[in-house]
This record gives structure tokens, sequence and C-alpha cells, in this order.
């Protein structure tokens, strides 16, 4: 990765934009950051990790932030001005980013398990474990594997063929039924989401841990099995050769091996959004998520890319709230939509190019 500094005149859409909102959801990291230690890392590499790498760089910054009236797009616009350097982001000498998108499924489940619901939504199993690899070479600090304990040594855990085979069956550890394992696996995809209860009350799930097992995208291998064109890749086209073949759905779900676990949210409000990585709640379309290793958790990003439903530029600052299995390199960049059906539309349509500007603290004066 190569940061390059540009003016924020340079910023595509910059002057037009109203930047109170990326501001609100900036507070909402700061709020979280301010009670880490000031070593606790927020990822990044090269100067990103030099100027946004840890709790301490984002200081003075938040303490900034907090005296900016939130709803005072000029105030917003003066506070970026003065604390942020904008960045390009470019890799191997292509600035040429992938921008995709997700959102909070709403599902009907239900709490056991019915004719209705029998797909479950399982917990986080017992037997699983995870550790550090630094623990046992420090060229690999930071690398984390994930396995279970079988005898005397560590194997990696069940995949997803496995776990739809039985491998966890006995082990009570569903906690909510789905109706339509399609639902499952994209609940799976997303990380998070809202289940309808008979009784109308909604019980919110979140990721609590994965299988560690590879994430394997399906619509690439429908692409490769000719089930889909190249060009007609989509959650809602996924999801429709999935119902349409429920024969087949199951093995190409399997082709997945990565497995995610949930665990239910009761103290999250019904307005607020699902919590991502940095354990804040997202903002529809002001959270994104990125790959840590290359941007640092809670730097507000510069997207410029297009809209996947008016086709027209979409061009605003967000805030880096969140990681994914699939976001790797720093110029893969996934933009959070909100709940439900309506922003399962722009998610799922969401793969467009465009470029990626991360903005940095500006270094402390000597």
């Amino acid at each position: 990765m190569t940061l390059t500094p540009v003016a924020f005149a340079a910023l595509p859409g910059w002057n037009a934009t109203q930047p109170s909102g990326a501001l609100a959801a900036f507070v909402t990291s700061c709020q979280r950051i301010q009670y880490f230690p000031p070593d606790q890392s927020l990822g990044g590499s090269g100067t990103a990790a030099t100027l946004g790498g840890n709790a301490a760089a984002w200081s003075n910054v938040c303490a900034a932030a907090r005296g900016t009236p939130l709803s005072d797009d000029a105030a917003a616009r003066a506070f970026f001005l003065a604390q942020f350097q904008p960045y390009e982001v470019a890799e191997t000498g292509s600035s040429a980013a992938r921008f995709t998108g997700y959102y909070e499924p709403e599902v009907a489940g239900s709490t056991t398990q019915t004719d209705s619901f029998q797909t479950p939504l399982f917990g986080l199993p017992p037997d699983l474990v995870s550790f550090d690899l630094g623990g046992f070479e420090p060229s690999l600090a930071g690398k984390t594997a994930v396995g279970r304990i079988a005898g005397d040594t560590v194997v990696p855990y069940y995949d997803r063929f496995q776990i739809d085979n039985g491998a966890l069956d006995g082990q009570q550890l569903a906690i909510a039924w789905v109706a339509d394992p399609v639902d499952a696996f994209f609940l799976q995809i997303e990380g998070s989401g809202r289940i309808d209860l008979p009784n109308g009350d909604t019980m919110r799930v979140v990721y609590a841990g994965k299988n560690g097992r590879p994430y394997v995208p399906i619509g690439r291998v429908m692409v490769e099995q000719k089930l889909l064109p190249p060009d007609g890749v989509s959650e809602q086209s996924i999801r429709a050769w999935l119902e349409a073949h429920p024969d087949r759905a199951r093995a190409i779900m399997e082709r997945n091996p990565s497995y995610v676990f949930f665990k239910t949210a009761p103290e999250l409000q019904s307005d607020a959004g699902p919590p991502g990585a940095l354990g804040v709640s997202l903002t529809p379309g002001r959270s994104i998520a990125v790959d840590r290793k290359y941007l640092p958790l809670g730097a507000p990003v510069w997207v410029d890319t297009t809209d996947p439903t008016t086709h027209a530029p979409y061009q605003r600052l967000m805030v880096a709230q969140d990681l994914g299995a699939a976001i790797q390199g720093p110029l893969h960049v996934d933009i959070f939509f909100g709940t439900g059906a309506a922003a399962a539309i722009p998610a799922g349509a969401m793969n467009a190019g465009g470029k990626v500007y991360v903005l940095l603290p500006k270094p402390a004066a000597p």
C-alpha cells in the first residue's frame, strides 16, 4: 500500500458534501476508543500505522470532535480540515478500488424448533478454541488460529459441510431457528440480523465467532460453474438461484467452508445498528468495513464510487468501524447500508469501482 497526501479540494465531491453525518459516526467511534489503553492497536500499515495505528493517536482529534456541534455541516467541515490530512490509497501502482455492500437482514424465526422453523442459528461452541500464533512464533504475531482439541492435539474446527451434516448435533447450541437455509446462510455472510419472533418480539443476533476456515465467495463458485454470468453476481441473483434450485443449493453453499456463530444482543436498542468490530453501532451510509492490516479502525475514509441503484456518483465521508472475512487489501471497502429489505437492495447490488482516500490525524507540531 502507498499513501499519497492530497488536498481536501482534490477529493471528488468534497465541496458538495455534508460531513456532519460522518462527524457523528466518528464521535461514536471516539466514545469507544477513549477507553482503550493508549497502545491498543487499531491496525494500519506504514504511514497509516504511524499516524493512526493505536488509540493514543486519536486522543487529540477525538477531544476536538467532542467539542464540535454534530448537526452543523460548516463546523464539521472546519473540524476535518483542521484535524486531518487526506491520503489517496493505492496498491502496486493502482488506485482502482472495489466497493461492495452489506446490511442487517431481518427474517422470521423462533427460539424453538417447529415445523416451520427447522434451520438453526448456532451459538459459539464450547470446544472451539482460538489462540495467537505469535505466542509460538514471533513472526506470526497478530495472526490467530481457530480449532478444537482432539486428544492431545489441536485440529481445524469443523467446516460448513461437517456442521451441516451433524457435527454439532446434540450440543443444544441453537439460539434461534429460521425457516430457510438460504436465510441462515446470508445471516452468516452479513454477520448480524434481526429475528422476528411469532409473539411479535424481535431478537437481535450478532457475530460471536467463526470456525476459522477460509471464506470462499459462492458467487465466484457459481460463475466458475456457469450458473451465473460474470456480470450478474449480486446477493439477489445468488439468492434467486439457490431458492430456485433447492436440490443443489446446499452443495453450493457448502463450497464456502467458513461458518459464523451468533449470540443474542438484548441490550441493543431497536433504532441502533448492529455492532461492528470497533464495538460501536454501525450507521447506515456512514460505516464501512476495511482490512485492518492496511487501514486502521476509527479512521475517516472518503469514498468515491457509484450508487448501485441510481448509478449517480456516490461520494461521501465514512468511518472505518468494521471488518469482514471477505474484505482483503487496502482497496476493498464494504459499505453498510442499514437494516431489512430496503437496505438489502443497494447492499446486494453494490459492486463498483472508484477510489479510496483515508484521513489521518495531522502530526503534532514539534
